[in-house]
């Protein structure tokens, strides 16, 4: 048995696994998140760890004889959250979120303190991103800078609870800008131009070893005779891939959640920061991927639902099943700004090409296809950066929409599929880390894809016809910069 564990910023979700891979049970705890101004983004690291005892408390309800029995556990988690601990592992103040935007003028500062970042780090400096969060709690918060003695992402953190340890991953600690994504390990000079040591780091393993093993009290709490033993586990995009089986190079999906990400695993390091590609480790050793990032995807269609008064289910039913050509208004998805290509969180959303004939079913395709054509961003910039594409699986809350898949397809010119168990999360690919780290087995023998249950071809026609209008969603932002940011 192998227990999943996924430290989100809404929920902490476990999962319980047995041999065969088959899910047993999950639980889902709620969290909520403090917004102490405009801008900020903070939680409690406290409310991570009593949620996370909830749901394993809540998986013991229903599966006591095999939750005795785990015999790992793997933790996936929100990334580049800064946990700050004293020298008594004591959190000094809230943790800072990956969308909490405080820190821009910091990133200017980090990139200028060390010219080399982009090309160490393989990535801009994002203000969601650790390392400029510690400049601003040093200029700002000086005490607390002065007294941190460790800091650690957020599902590191629930691991130190579980364990006693500081251990982090390769994959979530890519996120940071500390760490040296080619050498797989910590850049002192990243870590010096944010007035940080490795003495301030936890120490290093791939996602898939063996980190430690959980305290015997927490054994007995949970019925497991032997402590299970932890994984290092996985930034929680990086989880999902290892749940896909996305392990090889030119394993790609695209994730229709809240925010949406574009992932392609490589078996190189290969930056581009220049188009703001996300160029970090896997949480398979020898292995690395590409992400290109839009923030608002799933969440767009939400905003509109919300604005419109309708379900997410009944605004697309009168589109059916495929698109027969695309929307006559456009939809810039910038709702939180954007990272992909444009790293630029002042920017924001806009319908442009409205008339009288504008209905509701036109603004509800206009928003899919925004979000599509956002996804193509993505694509053309890891192109840039050396990297094509044949196929791609469709994962998260939107991959429901047979619908926007199709307007994906013929946006991305790439064959899409459709698979089972598409909302399965990040706490089955931690299950299956938790299985290697246990087991050493081989991530290619535990790592198996899931069964594809229908794949969605390009249109030629369409496809051309929605080329013509990307180009014209291209120009849009360039020529609005100025007037909606």
């Amino acid at each position: 048995m192998f227990l999943g564990l996924d430290i989100g910023t809404s929920a902490v979700k476990a999962v319980l696994v047995d041999g065969d891979q088959k899910v047993l049970a999950t639980t889902e705890t709620p969290l909520a998140i403090s917004r102490p101004q405009p801008g900020f983004s903070e939680q409690n690291p406290e409310d991570w760890w009593q949620a996370t005892l909830a749901s394993i408390d809540a998986l013991k309800a229903q599966q006591p004889a095999a939750l005795s029995a785990v015999q790992g556990i793997g933790l996936s988690g929100q990334m580049h959250g800064a946990v700050l601990l004293d020298a008594s592992g004591a959190v000094l103040r809230p943790a800072i979120l990956w969308n909490d935007g405080r820190s821009s003028a910091e990133c200017r500062e980090l990139e200028e303190r060390f010219p080399a970042l982009h090309q160490v780090a393989g990535n801009l400096a994002f203000p969601g991103f650790t390392a400029p969060k510690l400049i601003w709690v040093k200029k700002h918060e000086p005490e607390i800078f002065a007294r941190t003695a460790k800091v650690l992402l957020p599902k590191a953190y629930v691991g130190y609870r579980l364990t006693g340890e500081m251990v982090e991953e390769m994959s979530d600690a890519s996120g940071t800008l500390w760490l040296d994504v080619a050498r797989r390990d910590w850049s002192d000079e990243a870590l010096a131009a944010t007035g940080l040591s490795r003495d301030h780091m936890p120490r290093l393993i791939e996602g898939s070893a063996a980190a430690c093993r959980i305290t015997p009290d927490l054994a007995a709490r949970w019925g497991m005779a032997t402590p299970p033993v932890l994984a290092g586990g996985a930034g929680d995009n990086a989880a999902g891939a290892v749940g896909l089986g996305a392990i090889g190079a030119g394993n790609a999906f695209v994730s229709l959640g809240t925010s949406g990400v574009l992932w392609a695993t490589t078996d190189r390091y290969a930056p581009n920061p220049q188009s703001s590609v996300h160029a970090f480790c896997h949480a398979i050793p020898a292995t690395w991927h590409q992400m290109g990032v839009i923030l608002s995807a799933a969440s767009a269609l939400g905003w509109w639902s919300e604005a419109m008064k309708i379900a997410p289910g009944d605004l697309l039913a009168p589109l059916g099943e495929a698109p027969a050509a695309p929307s006559k208004a456009l939809f810039l998805p910038y709702l939180s700004g954007e990272r992909t290509p444009h790293n630029d969180t002042a920017i924001r959303g806009a319908f442009i090409g409205l008339d009288h004939d504008a209905s509701r079913e036109t603004l509800t395709q206009a928003v899919l296809e925004g979000v599509a054509f956002a996804f193509k961003d993505c694509l053309d910039a890891l192109a840039a950066a050396g990297t094509t594409l044949d196929q791609a699986d469709v994962i998260g809350g939107g991959s429901r929409s047979r619908f926007w898949i199709g307007v994906l397809a013929n946006v991305l010119g790439l064959p899409l599929n459709r698979i089972e168990d598409g909302e399965r999360g990040g706490a089955f690919g931690a299950a299956r880390l938790a299985r290697m780290a246990a087991t050493g087995e081989a991530p290619e023998a535990v790592c198996l894809p899931p069964r594809r249950l229908e794949t969605i071809e390009p249109n030629p026609v369409l496809q051309h016809a929605y080329a013509e209008r990307h180009a014209r969603y291209r120009a849009l932002y360039p020529a609005l910069k100025g007037v909606i940011s």
